[in-house]
């Protein structure tokens, strides 16, 4: 049997085929092959065409269904951009445009229902304020387009969308909801005072389902477009954050996902339902959250990781320098780059700092000591700084730090760069061969039954490296820390 999983992103839709018993990726394939475009009619939106999403993902069914049987394929799994709004009538027709996750339009409305609401209610109940997700983009609808809200039947996040699309029943998780900011965390329900504040009728959200578990079955129609056969369900679906960290195989508490792209993402589990007073976080519930065994997501994000790494490469790296050549260079500084500190914000407003815009600053600089690779050496640990930053906060909420896991890309290629985050948080870093619609293929497996525990879904998964703190200069790195943390007190 195969599983395909689903990965809708705002810059493409990935589709991956798993066999279900050895767990190996058989086909994968993405769409659009350039950037999926974002429509901006004004500064700071950010709107994408639901049916583009269908279109890719037909695009990479047929693709993948080239080198995978369709009458062998037993369960499907959705992975999805988080904290997007998609807005359907009674046909199950989009109304407008999705407000995708990086849309700020929201951010008053949020910051008003907190105000009102009041800071402890919000984050004792829905452990966040409202902030700029689902629920506030929302409320700009109902502010803005009045008579479109009118016609609402259903909203729904991305991947809710998708998998109406594939089964035509509207369905959504408790995971699902509390990244919209709409799921009650202290009474268990949907957030009904906030609907309540928006003027939402509870009927607007979708009926809950498991996110592992049937949530329809693959209809005609679909079917039909995509190759598939009739009635395949759909047995799992989650945020990318969520189930990136499910693909890396992070489900228990101290165990951390983290990516370092164009932004960076530490991803943590609690098994405490707690929150950080000042809110620098994101709490939701993980893919395996229950009531009486809680497992809950703190995601922290910097904005400043890799965009920083390639703006040095662009701008100060000979032209035509790759990569690889920038981490060697950066292997042959000792660590804390002798005296310089660089601070990674220049990528907009950090919510880790409060949504202070702190900038990107460089510290430290000496004319007569310092080159090129100092400054390659101290922007790569200024991120890794930044990450360990955001972990004592996570840290003081109760996480205990012991493992992180990261797929074997963007920023983790450098061996600097790992081996810092190592040493400067104690924590074993893991590198794995994988991604987010690998692991949604793979969450389809546990929703469908092919495994008798979450750990056998893991099997195939494969591990590239360990990388273990480094005791023997782990003062050398503390040093360069607290240098940096220093620098950021001053300038915060």
């Amino acid at each position: 049997m195969y599983l395909i999983g689903y990965d809708i992103g705002s810059s493409s839709v990935k589709a991956s085929a798993v066999h279900a018993e050895t767990g190996a990726c058989i086909a994968s394939a993405f769409y659009p092959k350039t950037e999926a475009e974002i429509i901006a009619h004004k500064p700071g939106w950010a709107e994408q065409d639901p049916e583009s999403w269908w279109t890719y993902l037909k695009q990479c069914t047929q693709e993948i269904l080239a080198e995978v049987p369709a009458d062998e394929v037993g369960a499907i799994g959705i992975s999805y951009q988080m904290h997007g709004l998609v807005c359907v009538d009674k046909d199950q027709k989009p109304l407008r445009h999705s407000i995708i996750w990086c849309d700020s339009r929201a951010v008053p409305y949020g910051q008003e229902a907190f105000e009102a609401l009041g800071s402890d209610y919000c984050l004792t109940h829905y452990l966040n304020a409202p902030g700029n997700f689902t629920a506030a983009k929302l409320a700009w609808v109902k502010q803005n387009e009045p008579a479109l809200f009118e016609r609402i039947y259903k909203v729904m996040l991305p991947g809710d969308y998708i998998g109406m699309r594939l089964t035509e029943e509207i369905c959504t998780t408790v995971s699902g909801l509390s990244e919209g900011i709409a799921w009650d965390f202290k009474e268990n329900q949907p957030a009904h005072a906030l609907l309540r504040h928006f003027g939402f009728p509870e009927e607007l959200l979708p009926e809950i389902r498991p996110t592992f578990g049937e949530q329809g079955r693959v209809c005609a129609s679909a079917a039909q477009e995509l190759g598939l056969k009739v009635g395949i369900p759909v047995t799992y679906r989650a945020g990318d954050q969520p189930n990136n960290a499910l693909s890396l195989g992070v489900l228990n508490p101290g165990e951390i996902a983290s990516t370092a792209g164009t932004s960076g993402v530490v991803y943590g589990v609690n098994d405490k339902v707690s929150y950080d007073p000042l809110s620098r976080v994101n709490i939701f519930a993980h893919v395996n959250h229950e009531v009486s065994k809680p497992r809950l997501g703190v995601l922290l994000c910097i904005n400043g990781t890799g965009i920083l790494n390639s703006w040095i490469r662009k701008n100060m790296a000979p032209v035509g320098t790759k990569y690889a050549e920038m981490d060697k260079l950066v292997q042959e500084i000792p660590i804390g780059a002798e005296g310089i500190s660089v601070l990674p914000f220049g990528n907009g407003a950090e919510r880790l700092l409060q949504n202070a815009e702190v900038g990107c600053s460089i510290h430290g600089l000496n004319f007569n000591v310092h080159n090129r690779s100092h400054l390659l050496r101290a922007a790569q640990e200024g991120v890794v700084f930044s990450f360990k930053y955001g972990i004592e906060i996570m840290e003081k909420m109760g996480l205990d730090v012991k493992k992180i896991h990261a797929g074997k890309a963007n920023m983790f290629h450098s061996p600097v760069f790992r081996e810092t985050l190592a040493s400067i948080t104690g924590a074993t870093v893991e590198l794995f061969d994988t991604d987010g619609s690998v692991g949604a293929a793979r969450g389809a497996g546990i929703g469908v039954g092919c495994y008798s525990t979450m750990q056998d879904a893991f099997t195939g998964l494969s591990r590239l490296a360990v990388i273990e703190p480094d005791v023997k200069h782990l003062e050398a790195y503390q040093e360069a820390y607290q240098r940096w943390k220093n620098i950021l007190k001053d300038n915060s």
